[in-house]
């Protein structure tokens, strides 16, 4: 289908009754709390993606979120004081020096920032609202839920953490943790500083915050966010990129000058692109010091697939914040009687005793920081820097999901029935992916047509193989 009949059917669709700013009208299974002054906060496991693919681990990260109680006693909140946006970490003190003294901790320990983790049992979620002010970085809580759920009806590689939706007593956010946040911040982390300055004059004051429903219940009495953990360790510039060019569009280029970004524009079969990304990235120093010297060839096809998913996503939710906020986690695999093992590593660097000599030691991509999608006003980089458009490697799997996905939005199928009554969004944002969605569509779909694409990244079989296997499509069909 032409891309601009495409379009002409995004702004058809049925989108009636759904609310002018996005709001606390979430859907999925709800876990009721109550302050200790009696508000009725809840917790919402928002109601799965029709066809996503679900670990039993995702769902029990979704129950346990949703049974943390933010004032039983073996629970502590902490500010977060670090990076760039304001929001409120939670602790375990089962363990530690302030076993059980939840008041201790808060007015202790949360003093210690980031390091508050070592005086408790540990870090156990983090509660992120949204944040959009001058002088703040854009937050969007939505967008980590969305991020979530999609990541998991595209069954990508790369790990996106799971998130559930939570409201709290505002004057309970207020009185245990903003005030506190403020305080902390005055004199540094700037942006930081600002938001905590904006949260506390919201939750003094609801409607001092635009748009309120963004950020507080209908009913003003609670502040809301999405609830989620992300460990994991930071890309340097050979994922990253260097960012030398500064923010926006300039670094967004120099993301697509990384060894698996090159590898994956390389019009050459996939070991030959790879070779061809890893010699082009390198001749930046900084990727040059950063890459190891023997870097695995199944590292850069992993990272090649989780390019394309990042990217794909990103473009989808108008993400503006990507670069230099993906994170790994480091994993063994080898082969053993012709299958790929893996196992999670217990540091950065060789020498775990139990895996076997010759083990590679390779990173999975986790995508934890996801809060700047899914608002109109966002600066979508993925598209106003081509990213689609130059890649030339793609899995199959992901294309076809991309294209049920479109016929499904095109046609007001269950996908985007789902879309539109779980996540509280406004009519503009639904019609914002919808949009995206068909656009990433024909930009893919016109590359396959032309016979740009090789359907070649299913990165276990070149590790068992060496080679990639291009598997023909019908561009046009899931």
């Amino acid at each position: 289908m032409p891309l601009s009949r495409k379009l002409a059917i995004v702004f058809l669709l049925p989108l009636f009754g759904l609310p002018v700013q996005a709001s606390d009208a979430v859907t999925g299974i709800e876990t009721g709390f109550t302050s200790p002054a009696g508000v009725a906060e809840r917790c919402v496991r928002i109601t799965p993606a029709p066809g996503g693919a679900y670990s039993d681990k995702d769902l029990e990260a979704e129950a346990a979120y949703c049974a943390i109680d933010f004032y039983a006693a073996g629970i502590a909140l902490c500010p977060k004081t670090w990076s760039t946006s304001p929001g409120m970490a939670l602790y375990d003190l089962s363990e530690g020096p302030y076993t059980g003294d939840r008041d201790g901790f808060m007015r202790e320990a949360c003093k210690e920032g980031k390091a508050a983790k070592d005086l408790a049992a540990d870090r156990i979620a983090k509660f992120k609202p949204t944040m959009n002010g001058r002088g703040t970085s854009a937050t969007f809580s939505t967008s980590s839920l969305l991020y979530y759920h999609f990541s998991r009806y595209f069954d990508m590689q790369a790990k996106v953490p799971v998130a559930v939706w939570r409201s709290m007593d505002r004057q309970a956010h207020l009185d245990q943790v903003a005030r506190m946040g403020l305080a902390l911040t005055g004199g540094h982390a700037r942006m930081n500083h600002e938001g905590w300055a904006l949260l506390v004059a919201a939750d003094e004051r609801p409607e001092s915050y635009s748009p309120t429903d963004e950020l507080f219940t209908a009913d003003r009495s609670q502040i809301y966010g999405a609830l989620l953990d992300s460990p994991g360790h930071r890309y340097g510039p050979q994922l990253n990129g260097t960012r030398a060019s500064g923010w926006g569009k300039g670094q967004n280029r120099d993301f697509q000058e990384t060894p698996a970004f090159l590898a994956l524009r390389a019009n050459a079969p996939l070991a030959e692109a790879i070779e061809a990304g890893i010699a082009a990235g390198r001749r930046d120093p900084l990727i040059a010091k950063d890459l190891a010297a023997d870097v695995p060839r199944y590292q850069i096809a992993r990272w090649m697939q989780d390019l394309t998913e990042i990217v794909l996503l990103d473009f989808i939710f108008s993400q503006q914040d990507r670069i230099g906020n993906i994170d790994f986690e480091p994993y063994y695999h080898w082969v053993e009687a012709g299958e790929l093992k893996s196992k999670k590593a217990k540091h950065h660097s060789p020498g775990d005793g139990d895996v076997p000599d010759g083990a590679m030691l390779i990173r999975h991509t986790r995508l934890n920081d996801n809060d700047a999608g899914g608002k109109l006003p966002y600066a979508n980089f993925a598209k106003s820097t081509q990213m689609l458009e130059k890649m030339r490697h793609f899995p199959p799997n992901l294309y076809r999901r991309l294209i049920a996905l479109d016929t499904d939005l095109q046609s007001g199928g269950p996908v985007f029935g789902w879309l539109s009554s779980s996540f509280g969004l406004t009519e503009a944002q639904v019609t914002q992916v919808v949009k995206n969605t068909a656009l990433a569509r024909g930009i893919l779909q016109d590359a396959c047509d032309a016979g740009q694409l090789r359907f070649d990244l299913d990165p276990d079989g070149f590790a068992l193989s060496g080679e990639g296997a291009d598997v023909s499509l019908d561009c046009a069909a899931p």
